[in-house]
């Protein structure tokens, strides 16, 4: 029997390439990495860790921690969810859902805090929340980025826009404060006050979504990466609505421990607000924008990072305090304590101060992330 040709023998072996290249095709079309997986799977056992510590009653700081660090790994993926479900959708509307998503996590502790009686708690979270990102992830992503890149140049009309937004913002939610610390007449009617100005602050959050809709060229992932990453829509879906039902009870039983881990570790209301229930809840999310900084995309990191604190004060505040109306036994109010006020207003001025010349290195990260920790240690004690 003759035996085959060459090509009749390589036949068969380009055909397992042809199937061995499809595959690998298809795996680069659903876009979902090894690296994905773990996300998920680290997210599910640090949740049903936190379950099992919470029920077994296992202590306040063992339930505490657990707690955090599962929310911390789920409002990761709900992140990383809203991201893969908004970008079939356009640059502009994926900013809008992240804007009405990505703060899941945290609009579930704050509600559960508030149901608890925890205003003080609250409040120091958001504001915490916007510090974190404003000057701890900003800084971070300056420093990283300038270790690795050198100096750093972006646009800076998308993120000027944005830090002028948030000294608005800033400055609309001070009002109530300064009317108490200088006794006015609006003094007497703080809760008024307070849902005047997030009436307004949502209106402002209304008006700017055609801005985002439109979205700034400058600030798009363009090179086609965005694409190769998606995952498929009901993956997309599932990893969504799984994180943020798994937020919703870790919120729960993380507010549930709050109060008694505070105690054991001696840790003050407005300290843990500031830094813990704040980074726990939102900062981590912002991880990308710092590994975007490293990659050499500063345009995007900006974005990604300002427009979460600017989402913070515009959209999350305010929805807090007209939400306390109905859920809290007492409303929550923006009449703060003075340093939190200031605070706020620092970290808007300073990163404003950082964006507008359109150009960073690393030492201004450092002076960031510096500033953000005196102000931590401002309220180690209360």
């Amino acid at each position: 029997m003759p035996s085959a040709s060459p090509r009749c023998r390589s036949a068969p072996r380009k055909a397992r390439r042809q199937r061995s290249s499809q595959a690998q095709r298809e795996v680069s079309i659903t876009g979902f990495k090894r690296g994905d997986a773990v996300a998920i799977a680290l997210a599910a056992a640090a949740a049903g860790l936190a379950a099992v510590l919470t029920f077994a009653h296992a202590g306040p700081v063992a339930g505490f921690a657990s707690c955090a660090a599962a929310l911390s790994l789920l409002a990761m993926m709900v992140g990383r969810g809203t991201e893969q479900l908004g970008s079939r959708m356009g640059p502009g509307a994926t900013g809008v859902l992240q804007s009405a998503l990505g703060n899941l996590p945290e609009l579930f502790v704050c509600i559960f805090a508030l149901r608890a009686g925890l205003v003080q708690v609250v409040q120091a979270a958001l504001v915490g929340s916007i510090l974190a990102n404003s000057l701890l992830v900003l800084g971070l992503a300056l420093l990283v980025g300038g270790l690795k890149n050198g100096t750093q140049r972006f646009g800076s009309e998308a993120p000027r826009m944005a830090a002028t937004l948030m000294m608005l913002a800033v400055a609309a939610l001070a009002v109530p404060t300064l009317a108490a610390g200088l006794h006015t007449p609006a003094a007497a009617h703080e809760a008024a006050l307070s849902v005047a100005c997030a009436v307004v602050l949502l209106a402002v959050f209304a008006a700017s979504l055609p801005f985002s809709l439109r979205a700034d060229p400058a600030v798009v992932c363009d090179d086609g990466e965005a694409a190769h990453e998606a995952w498929p829509v009901w993956l997309a879906i599932a990893v969504l609505v799984g994180a943020s039902v798994g937020a919703a009870f870790v919120s729960d039983w993380f507010v549930e421990a709050l109060s008694p881990a505070m105690k054991t570790l001696g840790i003050s209301e407005a300290f843990s607000g500031l830094v813990v229930v704040a980074i726990a809840g939102n900062a981590v999310e912002n991880v990308v924008g710092i590994q975007l900084a490293a990659r050499n995309r500063p345009d995007y990191a900006m974005s990604v990072i300002l427009n979460s604190s600017l989402q913070i004060a515009l959209a999350l505040v305010p929805m807090l305090v007209l939400a306390s109306i109905f859920v809290a036994p007492a409303p929550l109010t923006l009449v703060m304590p003075p340093l939190l006020v200031a605070a706020m207003a620092l970290s808007a001025v300073v990163s404003a101060f950082i964006v507008y010349d359109g150009e960073s290195i690393w030492l201004e990260g450092v002076a960031l992330i510096g500033l953000y920790g005196i102000i931590a240690a401002a309220f180690w004690w209360g």
